[in-house]
């Protein structure tokens, strides 16, 4: 599928999901999920499975990266689209010293692009001396 606008709609979704993720912020992060989303952790020994509630009460906890003026890096490596209904995102961020990769699945219905699944795995950064 190729159509600018739907391309356009899903960076949209990106831009609030890594500002969401930067700044701790799950009313915005709310914007870009889908209520039944699913959030996955694919680190061995760390496996996590958790509704779309349970992660935003993790990300409700920390100490949004903003706030300490860490540096942030993110990046849309790939959009696939699935029809007009269905897109996959291979997207990087760097924060909290650590690496993320997520693979996000997203689905449009009468409310937008929203991101259903958050596959991902992360490598921690070395600490500056």
């Amino acid at each position: 599928m190729s159509n600018p606008q739907a391309f356009a709609e899903v960076q949209r979704v990106m831009t609030g999901y890594f500002d969401g993720l930067y700044h701790a912020d799950t009313k915005a992060l709310a914007e870009v999920f889908h209520s039944d989303a699913r959030y996955v952790n694919m680190i061995e020994g760390d496996y996590m499975h958790k509704s779309l509630s349970e992660y935003f009460e993790m990300v409700g906890r920390r100490i949004p990266p903003a706030s300490k003026g860490e540096p942030r890096q993110d990046r849309i490596h790939s959009v696939e689209f699935g029809g007009s209904q269905m897109a996959f995102v291979k997207a990087s961020m760097t924060m909290m010293n650590r690496e993320y990769l997520d693979f996000l699945t997203l689905t449009k219905d009468q409310h937008g692009w929203r991101i259903m699944t958050k596959i991902f795995t992360y490598i921690a950064k070395p600490e500056a001396s």
